[in-house]
């Protein structure tokens, strides 16, 4: 294994170079969520409404803020690596990015005020609390649900939103999607990645224990993966701050259907995290569990779920709220 399957390190045509997703697992660009949508009110065929989502603004908000204690523990180790950060910039940011640019230009449609404006203005919303600026964002036509964020060198990042996603989602579950993405692009995620990715590929190139180095290196870069995806959890919770709205995404790519989603219960979903960390508290089931989890880019949902619930009671959150400014619980655009 060369390279990372979800986030690959080469500069195909296709949508999976340098991508981070909500997705459920390492395949590449499958098991995220998607939503379909129409471009305007007047269009016929699948709308997005625009509702604020949040009811406190943030005056400053720093990555660390909200950052999972095992990013910040991978990526201080990726740090320790000198002059990787920009080595990666350096290689790769220029071509890279202009590959995604003809990419997402030719076959996805750009979001703007003057294009699918409703789903722009949750995007902007989005970022306007998470203290960034608003990247660019494309609406890509697939059946498969599907979020992820492209950045190569974190100065021009792209979120990519697919179709049958908007069908699957809420509003809010939908403006938790590109909060989430938003997430990626406030910790500086694509740099990481990309860093680590030509670490790996490079081992990959020495004989003889190359090999063994490089899977090494690819082990610890799925922690790496598995914890930035805690942390942009974190960031769908800022922006929503609703925890039953985040884990309403992850119940839904779990296994969920548009024809099935009111009969789904978050609070069953819940027990059933818990559950699971049960079954898994024993010795054979803390091995099964490693096993299960070590080559998965994404923690699994029922994992994801509590780590949210369980960030949403905590003092660090609260904190983090009574920091903000209270606005209008509900805003209509």
């Amino acid at each position: 294994m060369a390279s990372v399957s979800l986030s690959s390190i080469n500069l195909s045509t296709g949508p999976s170079s340098l991508c981070f997703g909500f997705a459920l697992n390492k395949q590449p660009l499958s098991n995220s969520f998607a939503v379909g949508l129409g471009s305007s009110k007047k269009t016929p065929g699948i709308r997005v409404s625009v509702c604020r989502a949040s009811s406190v603004v943030f005056h400053h908000l720093d990555a660390d803020d909200f950052r999972h204690p095992l990013d910040k523990q991978n990526t201080l180790i990726l740090r320790a690596i000198p002059g990787l950060n920009e080595i990666g910039k350096a290689l790769l940011g220029t071509i890279g990015e202009q590959v995604m640019v003809l990419e997402n230009i030719g076959t996805s449609v750009l979001v703007s005020e003057n294009q699918l404006s409703e789903l722009h203005q949750l995007m902007v919303e989005a970022a306007a609390l998470l203290k960034i600026e608003a990247p660019e964002l494309y609406v890509r036509q697939s059946p498969v649900p599907n979020a992820y964020t492209l950045a190569v060198s974190g100065k021009k990042p792209f979120v990519v939103v697919h179709t049958s996603l908007v069908e699957l989602l809420t509003r809010k579950e939908l403006q938790a999607v590109l909060a989430h993405e938003l997430g990626h692009v406030k910790c500086d995620h694509g740099v990481w990645l990309t860093v680590a990715n030509i670490l790996t590929l490079g081992a990959y190139t020495v004989p003889g224990l190359g090999g063994l180095i490089a899977q090494r290196l690819e082990e610890q870069l799925f922690r790496w993966l598995r914890a930035a995806e805690l942390t942009c959890d974190r960031a769908a919770l800022l922006v929503v701050q609703d925890p039953k709205v985040v884990i309403s995404v992850l119940m839904k790519l779990a296994g969920g259907c548009p024809s099935m989603a009111d009969q789904l219960n978050v609070d069953a979903f819940l027990d059933q995290a818990r559950s699971y960390d049960k079954a898994s508290s024993s010795p054979v089931g803390w091995y099964i569990r490693n096993a299960q989890t070590r080559q998965l880019s994404h923690p699994l949902p029922v994992l994801r779920a509590r780590e949210i619930d369980e960030w949403s009671r905590s003092q660090d959150y609260r904190s983090l709220l009574n920091r903000a400014i209270q606005i209008s619980s509900v805003q209509k655009v």
